[in-house]
C-alpha cells in the first residue's frame, strides 16, 4: 500500500514563539517517521481551503477575525495559542490537506492518507480558537464529507478530548464522533455521558481513562468498545484525529502509551474500515522521537506491516474499572 502525504511549506513558517511544545520541528519528526513506515509515499501540496468550506463549521466573522489578526502580525488569541503572520496561510493549508486527500483517495483504492496539519485543529471551536488549534481542519473535512451524503466516522486519540469537533458535530446522526482521553485533564470535558445528550443520541462516544492508563487498557478500549462500535455505524470515510500525546515519553499528559501501540490500533482499524478510505491528521504529539517513531507505526499498522508487540507498561486497575463503566453506558446504544 503507498501513502499519499499531504502538506504545505506555511506549516513550518507558523511561529508559536520560543519554547512553545506546538513547534515547527514536530513537522519534520513526522515526515522522517511517514519516510521509514517502508510505505511508498506520494507528496501532494495541500491546497488553500475554501472560505465556503471553512463556514460549514466555523462562523464567518471569526474567520475574518483570523485573518486580520494574522495580517497585523498576530500574537496570542488565548493563553497558549499563538499566531504570526503566516499563520493564516498554515490554518488553511492545514484545512485543505485533508480535504485535498480526501480527492485523491476517492480515485484510489491502493492508499491511504496522512495529512500533515500544523496548527492542529480538534480544540478550535465555531467561533474561537483555543489549545494550538485555529481551524478545526478534521471537523471542515467532515461536513464537506457529509454535505454530499456520506457518512464520516471521527477516531479521536490524542491524549485530550477534541471538545471543538464534538461541539461541531456531535448532533449529526451522519458523523460519528469517538475519543479516547486522559480525564480528567485539558479541555476538562468528554464525558461518557456525552452519548445519551443531543440530537442524534449513541453518535458521541468517549472513553475517559484516569492518568497511568496504558497501552493495555487502551486496545482493550479499542478492540472491545470503539471499533465494534464503527463496524456498526458503517462509515464511508474513517478521519483519525491521530494526536501521539498519549505517549509514555510525551510530557505534556500522564498516559503510557508506546509507538506500537498506534500500529496496534491503526492494525485492528484496517480490520474493520479500509485504509483506502482512511486519513490520519496530525494533532497533538510533542516529544519528537515518539511523534516520529509514533506516526511510522500507525502507517504501519494501516499497512499490515507493523510489528504487534504486547504493550511494556500495564495500568493501574482503576483504569480496568473505567473500561468497564464505559462498556455498561455504552453498551446501551451498540451491541459490545
Amino acid at each position: 500500500m503507498d501513502v499519499v502525504v499531504a502538506s504545505h511549506p506555511s506549516a513550518l513558517l507558523h511561529d508559536t514563539g520560543p519554547r512553545h511544545p506546538e513547534r515547527s520541528e514536530r513537522v519534520d519528526a513526522v515526515r522522517t517517521g511517514i519516510d521509514e513506515s517502508g510505505l511508498t509515499v506520494h507528496e501532494i501540496i495541500s491546497p488553500r481551503i475554501e472560505r465556503s468550506e471553512l463556514a460549514l463549521v466555523h462562523d464567518p466573522s471569526y474567520i475574518e477575525m483570523v485573518e486580520k489578526f494574522c495580517q497585523l502580525g498576530g500574537g496570542a488569541l488565548d493563553m497558549d495559542t499563538f499566531t504570526s503572520q503566516d499563520s493564516w496561510e498554515a490554518a488553511l493549508t492545514a484545512a485543505g490537506g485533508i480535504r485535498a486527500l480526501v480527492e485523491e483517495l476517492s480515485a484510489r483504492t491502493d492508499a491511504t492518507g496522512f495529512a500533515i496539519t500544523r496548527p492542529p485543529g480538534h480544540h478550535a471551536f465555531p467561533d474561537r480558537a483555543m489549545g494550538f488549534c485555529l481551524f478545526n481542519n478534521v471537523a471542515v473535512t467532515a461536513a464537506y464529507l457529509r454535505s454530499r451524503g456520506e457518512r464520516v466516522a471521527i477516531l479521536d486519540w490524542d491524549v485530550h478530548h477534541g471538545n471543538g469537533t464534538q461541539e461541531m458535530l456531535g448532533d449529526d446522526a451522519g458523523t460519528l464522533y469517538t475519543s479516547i482521553h486522559q480525564d480528567p485533564f485539558y479541555p476538562f470535558s468528554g464525558a461518557l455521558e456525552d452519548i445519551e445528550s443531543g440530537e442524534a443520541k449513541g453518535t458521541v462516544v468517549n472513553v475517559p481513562v484516569p492518568a497511568g492508563t496504558a497501552g493495555d487498557v487502551y486496545r482493550r478500549a479499542w478492540e472491545e468498545l470503539l471499533l465494534p462500535v464503527v463496524g456498526q455505524f458503517e462509515p464511508d470515510w474513517v478521519i483519525v484525529s491521530a494526536g501521539f500525546d498519549a505517549h509514555a515519553e510525551d510530557e505534556l499528559a500522564s498516559l503510557f502509551l508506546e509507538s506500537a501501540d498506534y500500529g496496534w490500533m491503526a492494525a485492528r482499524l484496517s480490520e474493520v474500515h479500509s485504509p483506502a478510505r482512511t486519513v490520519l491528521a496530525l494533532e497533538g504529539g510533542y516529544d519528537l522521537t515518539a511523534l516520529r517513531e509514533s506516526s511510522s507505526s500507525a502507517l504501519q499498522g494501516l499497512n499490515g506491516s507493523a510489528r504487534l508487540t504486547d504493550s511494556v507498561y500495564q495500568s493501574p486497575g482503576n483504569s480496568h474499572a473505567a473500561l468497564s463503566h464505559a462498556a455498561e453506558v455504552i453498551g446501551r446504544h451498540w451491541s459490545l
